[in-house]
């Protein structure tokens, strides 16, 4: 029972932090003239402000439980790699259930399409840099692929 309740701390510790550098890098490419146009055929600033946040505690729990879950089935020994690779796999998930539908309600579909997913890279690419350098503090100073499958084993 407790290596349950250690996988879920450090997956909440994780996601807390690959949410906000969602949040963040949302805000801050929310902020940029490149954004402005697409800011207003496709989102306000206040909902990217503060939709942004519930998005990025879902992407970052997804890439936090699935990096604790299965670590030594990732194919790189750095948690940051491992990490980033999660989150891309979420940006190619989010890009074809969000982006590519909500592209369809404009009038240059493939424009906003490539554009909207050009600003999600980097949201994504935060998240997964920002969890993998969690991660690396959490087990500091043990090997991570020795402690990450026993703390991802589950009582039954």
């Amino acid at each position: 029972m407790t290596q349950s309740k250690g996988i879920w701390r450090n997956t909440l510790v994780l996601l807390m932090g690959g949410g906000l550098a969602f949040w963040a890098t949302s805000i801050a490419i929310s902020l940029l003239p490149i954004a402005a146009e697409y800011r207003v055929t496709r989102w306000s600033a206040q909902t990217v402000w503060i939709g942004s946040l519930p998005a990025g505690m879902i992407i970052g729990f997804l890439v936090s439980f699935s990096l604790l879950r299965f670590f030594d089935k990732i194919p790189t020994k750095n948690p940051i790699l491992k990490s980033v690779i999660l989150s891309f796999i979420a940006l190619v998930i989010a890009t074809i259930l969000i982006e590519a539908p909500a592209s369809f309600t404009t009038s240059d579909v493939l424009y906003y399409f490539l554009f909207g997913t050009m600003l999600n890279v980097p949201r994504f690419l935060f998240v997964g840099i920002v969890i993998g350098i969690l991660y690396k503090r959490l087990y500091k100073g043990s090997d991570p692929a020795v402690v990450a499958p026993k703390s991802a084993q589950v009582d039954s």
